[in-house]
Formats: structure tokens, C-alpha cells, sequence
């Protein structure tokens, strides 16, 4: 005999039962549960003394599961209709799927999404369940070559277990590397329409409240992620194993350079655009999400000028947050850092407006353990000197109203990766940034990986709501990806993640970062150059000293 806890019910078992079973969950409202703090699909059998806590798609884990099996059913559909087609699947502008035919000059039109909608509303329909079932690796490797599917067979072979967990749905077969709804009957919600060649598909998102967020085109994104998809094309690593071949064939020295010499070139072209319009130009202002590699940009955008004449002053946001005890508060009662009221935006646009018309000006010198700021230097600029400034509020322009929009250049940085597992199964340049900040964070403030996941959905709840509003309007995104990295980040990251102990809150996130990072490669970083972006992260950049 044994206790379940579960939906504010305590149900006495004596065999093993599905948890399914004890739930009424005809809405197919939760997707996932968690069991003894353990991620477990709904199907699963409770043997055990349990506290269940059911998900739905108000949640992140929820809505992950839900993409998943999202992503499982438009392979399906596609193979159903046009089995000699392979489907790339990747994640595209306005947080939704993009879905391209893999075969060359094939591109997607309306009759073709028509014929797609119609099969996945017939499947829904059917409300077919998804069987769990394990295979040997050898044997899943002999079945995805039979089947054509090289870049899944080809992935196995990084995989370190000896078994795959695949699920069967009909006469269907696939391997997902994530959990599943329990039955195609759950995934009822989802908008696809035809883009640039492409599907579209929308989902429900845990940050708009389980619903499909309106769709916003973002043609600016739109070019960059398309760029980033021929570069990894380029560089022959736009799936995870064609990137370990460079690693096992001893091409990484170049893979790597190839990288940072992209890098370099957006710096000439940001530079020639800044250099053609530098009478105007007067604020430079870089903004983007934790981790992007903000810090290492600025500084690599402040020489590429200096390259041409041009020597900006570099002037940190930070030194205008308002006193501690002036801070706003947030909905839990926290100091909230993020709100652009935390700055002193006055006082900010006060000393831009002077130092632009030539005026001396004392700056601010923040003391973040004192909670105040202090006495500055005085600083005054001429005529050809830009400020750049860096921030999270860096593109609003309620941030420097005082500055005429014709005189600011807005640039947005972050990784925008388009790297896959296999054709199904993209990775998510939001745990790409998450990496990142848990080795910075380690290595730089001895924070542990728990540590940074406990104050993640925080930062994610500021990105949402202080930076991707205004990213559209920039003039210049700035890809700061190194499709390398993953490579270099893993023997910082596996790490600290395994430490992360069971019973932890943030478990299910360290686990499922350590079972995608297990098939990456080592790759040494000895080669990554000192004023490379990644130094940001691992440590040895050549800025460090002149951040501090």
C-alpha cells in the first residue's frame, strides 16, 4: 500500500497505477505532471509514496511538452502526406516553429498547408494515443537509416545511453528527446500559415498565459535567422553531429575562426554604417537579453571605431540607478532592478543633452553595496564623439527623450542560433543564453548553477517586458551565436548543472540542459581568441581589466 497526493486528493493505492487514472482531465487541460519533484508524462505508473503536481500550458515545463508533441504530430502529418519529404523544424520569429521542406527548390505553398491543416485536424480528431516504447540505439540507428533519416541516425551516435525512448502513434515512429502528451487529442491548439516558402506554427506560451500570442512579423529577425541558417550551412553544422565532425575530423581550428571572423565582419559593417551617418549620429545604444555577450560587443564596437578615427565614450547605465531605498517594487515585493524607474532618467538625458552640446559633465559613480551613488569624473566630449551607452533599457526611447531620434543608433544583440539536434528537434538559443550565464555566473561570481535558475524566470519576466517590445526598431542586429560554442561551454556547464541535487526546484531544467549538452563533443578552447565573445563566459578576455 501507498499514499498519492495528488490535485488535493490523497488516494491509498496497492498496485500500479497510470496517473491518468486519477485525475478527471477531460478538458485535457494539464499536459505533464511532476512527480517527487521529477518531470513524468501523464501515462506514467505510480508505484510509490508521491506528491503529483499536475502542469498545464501556464507553465514553462507544460508548454515545453506541448511543443514537443507539437513538433511530433507536423513530422507525422508530413510524412503521411508526402513520405518522400523530410521537414526541418526550427524556431522562428514571434516564438513560434518555422517548418521547411528539406529537399532543394521544394518550397511550401497553400495548397501544401492546406492538405497540412487538414491532416493534423484529423489527427487531433482520432485522438490516437502515443506509445512509449524503448529500442537499443543500434537498433533505432539500423531503423532511421532504413527510413532515410540520416541526420537522426547520425545523431545517435553521440547519444550515451544504450536505449531511446521512441514513441509510436499508428503506424508512426519517432524520437522526440523530450516527453509527450498523452494522446494526439491534447494538441488542439495551433495556428500554421504560409511564410517566405515556409510554414509558420503558433502554440499556446506559458508567458501569455497559456494562449497563442498574436502573431507579430518581425522582418528584421526574420532576415537575421535566415542568415544564421545559411551560416550554419556555411560552416557545416547546422545539426549537431555534422558540428562533432569538426572535432573528430580536426577541422575545429578553422570552425572556430570561420565563427569569429563572421563576428569580425559584422563589426566592419556596423562600423561603416555608423562612420557614413557619424555627423548625426551622437548615441549609440546596444540592448539585449541577459547573456548575450553585451559587454565584449561594446567594447569590440568601441575599437572597430577607434579603427576609423572615431573615439566614443562608453558610458554604463548602471551608474544611474536611483538610491536603493528609491527603487521600485515589483508584484512580489522585491526591489525590481529591471523597471526603467530603478534609472535616474532624468538625470541621464540631463547629462547626454550637455555632453552632446559640448558641456562638462560630473557622471554618477554608483555604489551597488552602498546602495547609492557616489561623486563621478568629470568628462566632456566634442563634436564627433558618439556615446555609447549599454543596458537592458538601452532601445526605449522613453530611456533618452531628450536625445532626437535622428541622433541615436540602435543596435540589438543576442545569439540567434539556427542549430539542430536532428531536422525535428531544434535548440533553443534561450538555453543556449541560460548556459552562458551559469558558467559566467560560477566562474566570475561564485554563484551556483541553482543559483542562476532561481533568478532566471525573473530575468526572462524583465526581457519580456523591457527589451523584445522594442527590438523590431533597431537599427542593426547583432548575431553574437558562435555555432562553436556549445562545444566549449559543456566542460564548464556539465559541471556545475550536476550539481544540482534531486530535490531541487530546478532539477527538471539542470537535467534536461545536461541530456542535450551530453552530445556535444569537448572541444578545446585553447584556440578561441582573447577578444572573442565567448571570453565573456569562460574567462581569459582581454577586456576583463578594462571592466573593471
Amino acid at each position: 500500500m501507498f499514499k498519492v497526493n495528488i490535485a488535493g486528493k490523497t488516494h491509498t493505492l496497492s498496485e500500479k497505477t497510470p496517473i491518468l487514472n486519477l485525475i478527471d482531465n477531460s478538458a485535457k487541460e494539464f499536459v505533464v505532471a511532476k512527480v517527487n519533484n521529477r518531470l513524468r508524462e501523464l501515462t506514467y505508473e505510480l508505484s510509490f509514496e508521491a506528491n503529483v503536481e499536475l502542469l498545464n500550458l501556464k507553465t514553462s515545463d507544460g508548454v515545453k511538452v506541448y511543443e514537443t508533441s507539437l513538433r511530433y504530430l507536423l513530422a507525422m502529418a508530413f510524412h503521411n502526406l508526402y513520405p518522400d519529404y523530410q521537414i526541418k523544424i526550427s524556431y522562428a520569429i514571434s516564438r513560434s516553429l518555422l517548418v521547411s521542406v528539406v529537399e532543394p527548390k521544394v518550397t511550401i505553398d497553400k495548397k501544401m498547408l492546406n492538405a497540412v491543416v487538414a491532416e493534423l485536424d484529423r489527427l487531433v480528431q482520432a485522438d490516437l494515443p502515443f506509445e512509449r516504447t524503448v529500442m537499443s540505439k543500434e537498433d533505432a540507428y539500423d531503423y532511421f537509416v532504413k527510413q532515410k533519416q540520416v541526420d537522426k541516425a547520425d545523431a545517435l551516435q553521440y547519444r550515451p545511453e544504450k536505449t531511446c525512448h521512441f514513441y509510436r502513434c499508428g503506424d508512426y515512429l519517432n524520437y522526440m528527446y523530450g516527453y509527450m502528451v498523452p494522446s494526439t487529442g491534447y494538441i488542439s491548439q495551433y495556428k500554421l500559415f504560409c511564410y517566405d516558402g515556409h510554414i509558420i506554427a503558433q502554440y499556446p506560451r506559458y508567458e501569455a498565459d497559456g494562449k497563442i500570442p498574436e502573431f507579430n512579423d518581425e522582418p528584421t529577425f526574420s532576415k537575421v535567422l535566415k542568415n544564421a541558417h545559411k551560416w550554419a550551412k556555411i560552416c557545416n553544422a547546422e545539426i549537431i553531429s555534422k558540428m562533432n565532425e569538426h572535432i573528430v575530423e580536426d577541422t575545429y581550428v578553422d570552425f572556430i575562426n570561420m565563427n569569429e571572423t563572421l563576428h569580425n565582419d559584422m563589426l566592419h559593417e556596423l562600423g561603416d554604417r555608423i562612420a557614413g551617418d557619424i555627423e548625426n549620429i551622437r548615441l549609440i545604444c546596444i540592448a539585449g537579453p541577459s547573456s548575450s555577450g553585451k559587454t565584449t560587443f561594446s567594447n569590440r564596437l568601441r575599437i572597430e571605431l577607434m579603427s576609423r578615427g572615431i573615439k566614443p565614450l562608453r558610458i554604463s547605465l548602471d551608474m544611474y540607478y536611483k538610491n536603493r531605498d528609491d527603487i521600485p517594487v515589483d508584484e512580489f515585493g522585491q526591489k525590481d532592478f529591471e523597471h526603467i524607474n530603478a534609472l535616474d532618467v532624468d538625470l541621464f538625458n540631463e547629462h547626454m543633452a550637455a555632453l552632446i552640446d559640448g558641456e562638462e559633465v560630473e557622471l554618477p559613480n554608483y555604489q551597488f553595496e552602498q546602495g547609492r551613488a557616489e561623486k563621478g569624473f568629470l568628462t566632456k566630449i566634442g563634436p564627433d564623439t558618439p556615446i555609447i551607452i549599454e543596458g537592458i533599457h538601452a532601445l526605449n526611447d522613453q530611456l533618452s527623450y531628450a536625445i532626437p531620434k535622428h541622433q541615436k543608433f540602435k543596435i540589438y544583440i543576442a545569439p540567434q542560433f539556427q542549430i539542430n539536434i536532428d531536422y525535428h528537434n531544434p535548440i533553443s538559443y534561450t538555453d543556449i543564453r541560460l548556459l552562458r550565464r551559469i558558467v559566467r555566473d560560477k566562474k566570475y561570481r561564485g554563484a551556483s548553477a541553482e543559483r542562476t535558475l532561481d533568478m532566471w524566470p525573473s530575468v526572462r519576466r524583465g526581457e519580456f517586458k523591457w527589451i523584445y517590445p522594442y527590438q523590431e526598431g533597431c537599427n542593426y542586429v547583432y548575431n553574437s551565436a558562435l555555432t562553436y560554442e556549445l562545444c566549449v561551454l559543456k566542460k564548464y556547464a556539465l559541471p556545475a548543472l550536476q550539481e544540482v541535487k534531486a530535490d531541487s526546484p530546478y532539477y527538471i531544467t539542470a537535467n534536461r540542459l545536461i541530456k542535450f549538452l551530453k552530445y556535444f563533443k569537448d572541444m578545446e578552447d585553447k584556440w578561441v581568441p582573447c577578444n572573442s565573445l565567448l571570453r565573456e563566459f569562460i574567462g581569459g578576455s582581454c577586456f576583463a581589466e578594462v571592466d573593471e
